[in-house]
């Protein structure tokens, strides 16, 4: 029985988050996080472009709280927006950057590459895109390729510090599926981390803390 309420309550997040994308696209939308307390439902909506998303004087914003009120029976819904520091790092932004382009007629090859130069001159530590479906266009057969550059992880615990993003472009000869990974700059992970460092900066921060604290006792004997 508990199984049951787990998977419906996740089929309708999955349909909450599509009726927002579709809804938030021009917007920018990636992902959507909806918070259940006693009081209200916070929905926390992440976009590219916040003014978009709500609004002049926030009619778009109010629009579609009522709408998620009606659709999902949802009660006293309280929508929050928040704006992606950096796009460029953001996997689900990326993917949808390149199903823009693929459904434009632009040739994969060329949007792919420069997504990767783009992500890597941000300073990531490392990019994956793989796209699979008719890539030679009419009547050519389905493909996959990957490009990469920098350091992924592919098995274990560590792929999970790792940004994800998926899309299905649509052009004329057929369906791409891309998926994008990302490396940011300030993921650390465990067999990466040099532990001699680390003991060297906390043996600083603790003579630093030291020194501040004579000069304190010296500060009040005086």
């Amino acid at each position: 029985m508990k199984e049951r309420i787990f998977i419906e309550q996740g089929i309708r997040r999955m349909q909450l988050e599509e009726y927002l994308k579709e809804q938030l696209y021009r917007a920018g939308f990636t992902k959507a996080e909806l918070i259940k307390t006693p009081m209200v439902t916070r929905v926390i909506v992440h976009v590219v472009n916040p003014g978009l998303a709500i609004g002049k004087s926030g009619q778009n914003i109010k629009a579609l709280t009522e709408e998620l009120e009606k659709k999902f029976n949802l009660e006293n819904v309280q929508m929050e927006i928040k704006q992606i520091e950096n796009p460029i790092l953001d996997a689900q932004v990326q993917a949808d950057r390149i199903k823009t382009y693929l459904e434009r007629g632009f040739n994969w090859r060329s949007v792919v590459y420069r997504v990767v130069k783009d992500i890597m001159a941000a300073n990531a530590q490392g990019v994956e895109i793989i796209v699979k479906g008719k890539l030679a266009g009419k009547g050519g057969r389905k493909k996959k390729q990957r490009v990469a550059l920098g350091y992924i992880k592919k098995v274990g615990d560590q792929v999970k510090l790792q940004d994800f993003g998926k899309a299905v472009a649509y052009p004329k000869p057929g369906a791409i599926g891309i998926k994008v990974t990302i490396v940011r700059p300030d993921v650390i992970f465990p067999d990466k981390v040099d532990f001699a460092e680390v003991l060297k900066k906390e043996e600083i921060e603790e003579k630093k803390k030291e020194k501040e604290e004579k000069k304190e006792e010296v500060e009040k004997n005086e």
